[in-house]
């Protein structure tokens, strides 16, 4: 029988030819992330009007607001992936917690960045560490970046998933803090009550925000499952060895593209049977 391309000489899958952490759902679902920063672009800088007080630098809400609400999305689902594995001990939920947990500190991050650059011409200053939203928010980000370096400490799989369960679903408390620290300690802070429910934006700004939240929303879906697949991957390898881990990668990705065009999963079987 004649050698299959894709496997190496002790049958293990070729690294030279394997399928990466993506599959036609990832793909669609990155060009309508594409397609849709295209459009907040064009309703942010060329449609919606500049601001009757903040004129243009208003358009920085359009980035600050939906990364805020991005990295509460994925401190939440963090937390409650983490209850679950504590639950049922579930590998994925763990993978799932790890992976919303480090997207939601990238958009944490890029929250306090956009909040400083929006800060500076507002308020005069990118930072006021009297200020209980910028410090309870920072503290916040703080608390889960510790969560991702502790699960770099040694460890079996399963201490390293508990221990880090327990740090997400505890920082999960500081959320509804900073989330309600500018009602709570109104004259504590510079920061500006809630844009989204306070009434003051007009019809297109408003719509605008709210495409930009969605687009933003559909990022973080796309970066989580990313994320998810490669620490699955990395587990793979960890468990199973490289080759291994790259052949079951490829025949799953092989059997979901049978399944999508009603090929049998065993027909190359047959078929190189054929041929020998």
């Amino acid at each position: 029988m004649n050698q299959s391309p894709s496997t190496g000489p002790n049958g293990a899958a070729d690294s030279s030819d394997t399928n990466d952490t993506g599959d036609t759902g990832t793909r669609t679902l990155g060009v309508l992330c594409l397609l849709g920063f295209v459009l907040v672009l064009v309703l942010a800088f060329g449609l919606s009007e500049p601001d009757d007080e903040q004129n243009d630098l208003v358009r920085i809400m359009y980035v600050h607001v939906p990364s805020a609400i991005l990295s509460y999305t994925g401190f939440v689902v963090g937390a409650l992936a983490s209850g679950f594995y504590l639950w049922k001990k579930s590998l994925a939920a763990d993978l799932l917690a790890h992976a919303s947990i480090e997207v939601g500190v990238l958009f944490g991050v890029l929250t306090i960045i956009t909040g400083a650059i929006w800060g500076q011409p507002t308020w005069g200053t990118y930072w006021d560490w009297g200020d209980v939203r910028l410090v309870s928010m920072l503290v916040l980000v703080l608390l889960y970046v510790g969560y991702l370096a502790l699960r770099g400490v040694g460890g079996d799989v399963n201490t390293r998933a508990r221990r880090s369960a327990v740090v997400a679903i505890g920082s999960a408390a500081m959320i509804p803090i900073v989330r309600y620290s500018v009602n709570w300690w109104e004259n504590r802070t510079l920061h500006q009550q809630a844009s989204l429910t306070d009434g003051k934006l007009e019809d297109l700004t408003l719509f605008t925000l709210m495409t930009s939240i969605v687009v933003f929303l559909l990022f973080y879906a796309w970066l989580t499952t990313k994320r998810f697949r490669l620490g699955w991957l990395e587990h793979q390898v960890t468990e199973l060895g490289l080759d291994e881990a790259i052949a079951q990668r490829r025949a799953e990705a092989r059997t979901g593209v049978d399944a999508a065009v009603g090929k049998s999963p065993h027909s190359d079987t047959v078929r190189e049977g054929r041929e020998a």
